[in-house]
């Protein structure tokens, strides 16, 4: 199902702006540009056990594609799991749509599809199931552009550790876990991106319902470490909280750089937030990305403004 969102339009509760935020009721971002496009899967508080994913050819007017992946249709399932956390990558014409599964125990699971807007079938099998001092949420897979090796990243939260997998053929299965040092202040929400000979590991610290959540990185010559940590890159001022759970994308265009991140709004002190009220849910918005000389990632303050429009092709 396909409904589009203009710049005031209202779903579902989900209002979609050309200015941040752009998508209401959304956490946990993570974008694709791919075919002029770019494709935003959140974590939705409102809409239980499914997935949506919403697309914009120009970040401001955005179209709603799902339900895209439905928990109430995956077998394995074990009763009272919610949607978390989604990330999603393309090989061979494929597209992968790793989730993350909670509360504790916590799942992680794959779903495949022929389309970045779905529908997707389930693997039949959780990937990843909880250990002891680490929880199974938040996977993000990264393709390296020097190996051609694609590499899971997933934790946090409970534990807040670190785990790195490398994916066989099939994105399904592992050809093995790779031992990795868990970077310092993480706590979950990994991202990998690469720029310039540089692998940049980003990732979420502090509790998610606080001015605690903010985003810190660290940099590699390799994806798999080991890691100098570099500091914060987004945190919490007097207007906005808990920045958080973030992505990177890259506009083939021009090269700038975007990042996703969800934030909380009209909320004041240090927590705890509460997602059961429209006006404070977290929310999805987009600033632009800067690097300085040495190639580290400049402290990005928050905007209402955004990015205005942005041309993809």
């Amino acid at each position: 199902m396909k409904v589009l969102l203009t710049c005031v339009g209202l779903l579902g509760g989900s209002v979609v702006l050309g200015a941040n935020p752009v998508i209401m009721d959304a956490a946990d971002p993570h974008a694709m540009i791919e075919g002029g496009k770019v494709y935003v899967y959140p974590t939705h508080g409102q809409f239980e056990n499914k997935f949506y994913v919403f697309s914009s050819s120009d970040f401001e007017t955005w179209e709603r594609y799902g339900p895209i992946l439905d928990f109430s249709e995956i077998g394995w399932m074990p009763e009272n799991k919610r949607p978390w956390a989604p990330g999603i990558i393309e090989r061979d014409g494929n597209y992968y749509f790793y989730y993350s599964a909670g509360p504790k125990p916590s799942f992680i699971g794959v779903a495949v599809g022929s389309s970045p807007v779905g529908p997707f079938k389930d693997s039949g099998k959780a990937i990843v199931k909880d250990a002891p001092s680490f929880e199974a949420i938040d996977p993000m897979v990264f393709e390296d552009p020097k190996s051609g090796s694609f590499f899971m990243y997933a934790g946090g939260s409970a534990g807040a550790t670190l785990r790195v997998f490398e994916l066989n053929d099939d994105m399904v299965n592992f050809a093995r876990e790779i031992e990795v040092e868990t970077p310092e202040r993480f706590t979950e929400g990994a991202f990998m991106h690469h720029r310039d000979g540089i692998y940049y590991l980003s990732y979420s610290h502090g509790r998610y319902d606080r001015d605690s959540y903010s985003v810190h990185y660290a940099t590699a010559v390799s994806p798999l470490g080991p890691w100098t940590y570099r500091g914060a890159i987004l945190e919490s001022d007097a207007r906005f909280k808990g920045p958080g759970h973030h992505s990177f994308v890259q506009n083939p265009v021009d090269g700038t750089w975007y990042v996703f991140y969800h934030r909380w709004e009209n909320v004041k002190g240090k927590g705890r937030y509460k997602n059961n009220n429209p006006k404070t849910r977290r929310k999805t918005a987009i600033e632009v990305v800067q690097y300085d000389e040495e190639g580290m990632i400049l402290p990005i303050k928050m905007t209402n403004r955004g990015v205005g429009t942005v041309r993809l092709k």
